[in-house]
């Protein structure tokens, strides 16, 4: 009886296949701080790179997937959609989304 959950434990381990890598989205506020580094971001141009790996490696990711601007609309119950909440002086927080992973 051992030998079988031996045989069918080994089967299960072996015959899983490859681990798929895990993954996580963060989004976060784009304030331009005149760096230019939220327009690298939110155009998902390749200066923004650094930037967006710095970000995951600070949450003990590898690396970013991916990175671009996210609309209000995208996010679901975190940001109210009204458009006077967030907004100051006519200028509405933009936001980034940067996929992580491990």
């Amino acid at each position: 009886m051992r030998s079988v959950l031996a045989i069918l434990a080994a089967a299960a381990i072996y015959g899983a296949g490859p681990a798929l890598a895990e993954r996580r989205l963060f989004i976060i506020g784009n304030s331009p701080d005149g760096y230019g580094i939220d327009r690298c971001l939110a155009t998902g141009a390749p200066c923004g790179k650094a930037v967006a790996t710095a970000f995951c490696q600070s949450r003990q990711f590898a690396q970013a997937r991916s990175y671009r601007k996210v609309d209000r609309g995208e996010i679901t119950g975190g940001v109210p959609a009204s458009t006077s909440s967030g907004c100051a002086g006519g200028a509405c927080a933009d936001f980034v989304a940067i996929e992580c992973t491990r």
